[in-house]
């Protein structure tokens, strides 16, 4: 009898520190010692420790966006949203379409509210369809929820183009401050994410014609963990300082245009929406202690990433691989080479920002030195990093938790989305 061999997936924690000791690797034998007398190996370490600290503040700002966007997404605005939605939702094929363009549309304007929210979403419907006796394919509808994390980089929390939007970036003595009307608001990337928020909602209802089973029993969907906020009273202290970064934001896109939208001012905004939409600073705190139990990894990783961004440059592997990648690429050619390579990537560094910072330098330096469009590769590496996203679970988690599926039973309809958006992006990127 020949028994099923099993690969165990390692943790993401595991592979960012796996990955940590292939870069050393490969920095040991491809890069050469600058001149010192220090142990080269150790030398490698301590390139290593400075990066660490290179992406602190990126790091903060990356953990308010999510825990920010979870906050959002447990306010009672939404949670009444969603149940105006249930209200709406008729059969299986209106349930995974309302879902799907939710969880992309709330996606692109902040991936943790738009990952949080359309788990909720979908864990209601599951609730509701249990109850009505409605049949319906629950595993897709989960894989549904997941869509937004497709879109995300190319929404207003994506890392990349945010980044460099943003004066004092790590990269500007490169390539300066880019704006978000040359990368996120470019006709690149409206017109792609207007595109998939059609073509992935009707793929997914065209495949909600395959199994669909009635959820008969109150143990197929768990307990949710994040509760409901009891009735309070509206307290003023939070709502005034809420109006005030509102007078704030506005204030600077009444100086600067929408060039001064970058993380910073998107975190403000989130903040103060947060501080509205709850009555008083308990409920929020409330929300907040919550959505940061499901943002803790994001904490811990960065760094990790940062540090394998400093071995890179401070050992000169980063240029070695940027020159591999312009021999095999034209100014023409380098965004899908980017993206391909993002999209790989994306395996090992399941973080936006992380792998920004891994590969942002690299393609960076290629592109300026084919004479490549700066902002288009930047998007390119960002499409690389959400489309994969697909079929790597890490993001997936707090949605998994919520809805009580597994990871195994909505891969493969990801993997039928994340082909069709695979080749959409593509084509796109090749076109415009």
């Amino acid at each position: 009898m020949v028994k099923k061999i099993r690969f165990k997936i390692p943790s993401p924690l595991a592979l960012a520190i796996i990955l940590s000791f292939v870069v050393f690797a490969l920095a040991l034998i491809f890069t050469k010692p600058s001149p010192t007398r220090v142990f080269y190996p150790l030398q490698l370490l301590d390139f290593y420790q400075r990066g660490f600290w290179d992406l602190l503040a990126f790091s903060m700002q990356m953990m308010l966006i999510l825990v920010l966007g979870n906050v959002l997404a447990l306010t009672p605005f939404f949670q009444r949203v969603i149940q105006v939605l249930l209200n709406k939702i008729t059969s299986n094929a209106t349930a995974i379409l309302f879902t799907a363009f939710f969880s992309m549309l709330l996606g692109l304007f902040n991936w943790g509210l738009g990952l949080i929210f359309s788990a909720l979403l979908a864990r209601a419907i599951g609730e509701h369809a249990r109850k009505s006796g409605m049949k319906l394919n629950y595993p897709l509808l989960v894989a549904a929820a997941y869509t937004g994390m497709m879109v995300w980089h190319g929404g207003f929390s994506g890392s990349a183009p945010l980044k460099v939007a943003e004066s004092g970036h790590f990269l500007q003595d490169k390539i300066g401050v880019i704006p978000v009307s040359e990368t996120l608001l470019s006709f690149l990337n409206l017109g792609l994410n207007g595109f998939l928020l059609m073509v992935i909602p009707l793929t997914l209802v065209l495949i909600s014609r395959w199994k669909k089973s009635p959820i008969s029993l109150a143990n197929e969907l768990p307990e949710v963990n994040f509760s409901e906020l009891k009735p309070s009273r509206r307290q003023y202290p939070g709502f005034a300082l809420g109006l005030a970064l509102v007078v704030m934001a506005v204030y600077q896109f009444f100086q600067q245009g929408i060039s001064a939208l970058n993380i910073n001012l998107i975190n403000l905004i989130l903040l103060a929406l947060g501080l509205l939409l709850y009555k008083n600073l308990h409920d929020f705190m409330k929300a907040v202690n919550l959505a940061i139990v499901s943002s803790s990894g994001i904490m811990i990783q960065f760094p990790i990433y940062a540090g394998i961004m400093g071995l890179m440059n401070y050992s000169g592997l980063a240029a070695i691989f940027t020159q591999s990648l312009v021999s095999v690429s034209s100014a023409s050619t380098l965004p899908v080479m980017g993206f391909i390579s993002a999209a790989v990537v994306n395996f090992f560094v399941p973080s936006g920002g992380g792998q920004w910072a891994v590969q942002g330098p690299i393609l960076m330096d290629a592109a300026l030195q084919l004479g490549a469009s700066v902002p288009k590769t930047i998007m390119a590496l960002a499409y690389g990093d959400e489309l994969t996203n697909m079929i790597q679970p890490f993001w997936a988690i707090p949605l998994l938790a919520i809805t009580g599926v597994k990871a195994r039973s909505i891969l493969p309809y990801t993997f039928i989305i994340m082909l069709v958006g695979g080749m959409s992006m593509a084509v796109f990127l090749m076109v415009i």
